[in-house]
């Protein structure tokens, strides 16, 4: 490959810049946007397999009545800590995964807009969640619940043997992975306004993108949000104000309305990159069109407008009053309809359709069946007097784990199946895919299902013990085998992968005869993506290049179409990428040691605050792109950061 020859370059900044192109050296100072989209991936799975056995320990302890696997301490570390992993560890940083893999190839650019930017997000991603766990060895996970309402989250409960809190891990770490979201959705936002192939108005963008496009700017608007409430919190914990406690003037309930002002446009950050995801897969999989382009995007697009305005239909119970229980009663249940237009035309697009049951499509279709009942239960929040029954009890647990896991997590799903062979070159078994699929499906229903009979018995959430005579014992007993036939399931995809990876790479470039830019280039992509930038015709391009409708609009295909062959002949000759860089990581090194500065020593802090400076300071010094020899003078592309 003549692409970016990075051997002998000239030092320009404080360090000489990298040069491994392999090994480990290679992965921890690289900007490429594919192999930090695996980064993400692989992180986040890992956090999933742990928040999953915090999960499984939850269930055991709640299996039977009187339950002693956990104490009441114990208990309150992991809730809190599945609640926080699972949202903050697992789904958002495995949607970035797909957004720093596939927005780039979708929109048919080279790179994301800022390399370094985004190689900085994920270090500081994985520092944010190792400093959050490395409270399981200084004296306890968080334990003020995954939503830190105060008191629970300005009080030292969970007290430090330096009389700090676990909860001072909770406040900062979250900051710290806030940070990580705020500068990547800068870059996506930036990206995809700014980089999109020639033709590629916004009309013809893939769903997927636009979903990512809404995401990012919720994103960027949301997570100043919570920052602040986070500072309050940290100000409350280290200087003794007061914003949060009464006795001081503070409130406890602005607490609440600031977390949710963020909390509930959370719930779309979670729920539209799957949704984005899906509505990929069912035209691929139909060999339809996706019914009502249109309405899809504008639907997305009108959840991300109306997912600020429904917050308070989490606080029906606090006593706001009933103008604003009724505004915000009948803001959720408006924003059910353009939830709504999404699944009629999902729907629609699988009808008349040539279905192919593969593993992505069963995927796709679990997470429609499982996202309309989690949007159901959800509609019933929007009566204020039902929502006062359920507040508070497994009901609720009910209906978002089927939003969150049955929605986010299914879709997620989903995608690995469909981009693997994009990703790594080969396929993922379609029998263990098909056995994961059923066993995930089975397990997820008797976990949840029985939690909506729970709730309506009147079972609280967060209790951590009941008693034989509640009448609780069958349904959580059923719950608990259904968590453990989930684990089974997740074991059967490693089992899946671990197969999948003994074998040669050998994936076609459009294994599953995809529409979208994606697939044009060779399986897995080469680091340039694109040896010649293509020019968009269409919505799914790409179909239209392979297949043309006859007289009774079925799809045929052009003889001279194919994927394969529109990208042979070239060898991405003269392309100068962005060069690999120290500084990100040098950066991100620096703010878990503020974090513990803050709650140790200042004067680590100190340490930490200048190693970030000197990060940033060397990065402003190095440019993006190394120098190359005379040969890259006529470069096509040149991406700047």
């Amino acid at each position: 490959m003549a692409i970016a020859q990075r051997e002998n370059l000239p030092a320009t900044s404080l360090f000489r810049r990298p040069s491994a192109t392999t090994g480990v050296w290679s992965w921890i100072t690289t900007v490429d946007h594919k192999r930090i989209g695996i980064l993400y991936g692989v992180t986040s799975f890992v956090f999933f397999i742990l928040g999953g056995i915090e999960a499984l320990l939850l269930r055991l302890q709640l299996a039977a009545p009187d339950g002693k696997v956990l104490d009441a301490d114990l208990y309150n570390q992991l809730f809190t800590m599945h609640g926080t992993t699972m949202i903050f560890l697992v789904v958002m940083p495995m949607s970035a995964a797909f957004f720093n893999f596939f927005i780039p190839l979708m929109i048919g650019a080279r790179d994301v807009a800022f390399p370094r930017l985004n190689a900085f997000s994920y270090w500081v991603f994985l520092l944010g969640g190792i400093f959050l766990y490395s409270s399981f060895f200084l004296g306890g996970f968080p334990d003020g619940g995954w939503f830190g309402y105060a008191p629970l989250s300005t009080e030292s409960y969970g007290a430090l043997p330096n009389a700090a809190s676990r909860m001072d891990f909770w406040a900062l770490g979250l900051q710290i992975l806030g940070i990580a979201s705020l500068v990547a959705s800068v870059n996506f936002v930036t990206t995809i306004i700014n980089m999109r192939a020639p033709g590629m108005s916004f009309m013809r963008m893939p769903v997927f993108v636009w979903m990512t496009l809404v995401v990012n700017f919720l994103l960027l608007f949301a997570m100043p949000v919570i920052a602040v409430a986070l500072f309050q919190v940290m100000f409350d914990r280290f200087f003794g104000t007061g914003f949060f406690d009464v006795a001081m003037g503070g409130d406890p309930v602005l607490w609440q309305h600031m977390f949710w002002l963020f909390g509930h446009p959370e719930v779309y950050i979670l729920i539209l990159p799957a949704m984005g995801i899906v509505s990929e897969i069912l035209p691929t999989f139909s060999r339809k069109p996706l019914f009502g382009y249109p309405f899809v995007v504008f639907s997305g697009i009108a959840i991300g407008f109306m997912g600020w305005g429904v917050w308070a239909h989490h606080m029906f119970a606090v006593g706001l009053g009933p103008v604003a229980n009724s505004a915000f009663a009948l803001s959720t249940m408006f924003i059910a309809v353009p939830t709504g237009v999404k699944i009629f035309n999902w729907l629609g697009t699988l009808w008349g359709g040539r279905i192919r049951f593969k593993t992505p499509m069963l995927f796709s279709l679990g997470f429609v069946a499982m996202f309309v009942i989690g949007g159901l239960s959800g509609v019933t929040h929007a009566l204020v007097p039902h929502d006062a029954q359920q507040t508070d009890t497994y009901y609720i647990v009910a209906h978002f784990h089927y939003v969150l896991f049955g929605g986010a997590i299914f879709g997620l799903f989903a995608g690995m199946y469909y981009w693997w062979p994009k990703v790594f070159g080969r396929l993922l078994g379609e029998r263990l895919g098909k056995l994961h699929f059923w066993l995930m499906l089975i397990g997820f229903n008797l976990t949840f299902g029985p939690m909506h009979i729970l709730g309506l018995q009147g079972m609280a959430r967060r209790y951590y013990r009941y008693r034989a005579e509640d009448g609780f014992t069958a349904w959580n007993f059923i719950a608990t085998v259904g968590s453990f036939i989930i684990a089974l399931s997740i074991l059967v995809f490693l089992v899946n992968v671990a197969l999948a990876h003994r074998k040669p790479k050998t994936a076609s470039a459009d294994p599953w005869d995809g529409r979208t830019l994606e697939w044009t280039i060779p399986s897995p992509p080469p680091e340039y993506n694109f040896a010649e930038i293509p020019t968009v015709h269409a919505v799914d391009d790409f179909w239209h290049r392979k297949y043309a409708e006859d007289k009774s609009g079925r799809a045929q295909p052009v003889p001279a179409g194919g994927s394969e062959e529109a990208e042979s002949g070239h060898d991405g000759h003269g392309i100068h990428m962005p060069s690999p860089s120290y500084f990100p990581l040098v950066a991100a090194l620096g703010l878990p040691l503020i974090g513990y500065g803050l709650i140790y020593q200042w004067a680590i802090a100190a340490v930490g605050a200048m190693m970030t400076l000197v990060g940033l300071y060397g990065w402003a010094l190095e440019p993006s792109t190394e120098p190359e020899p005379a040969q890259h003078e006529s470069t096509s592309s040149r991406v700047a950061d």
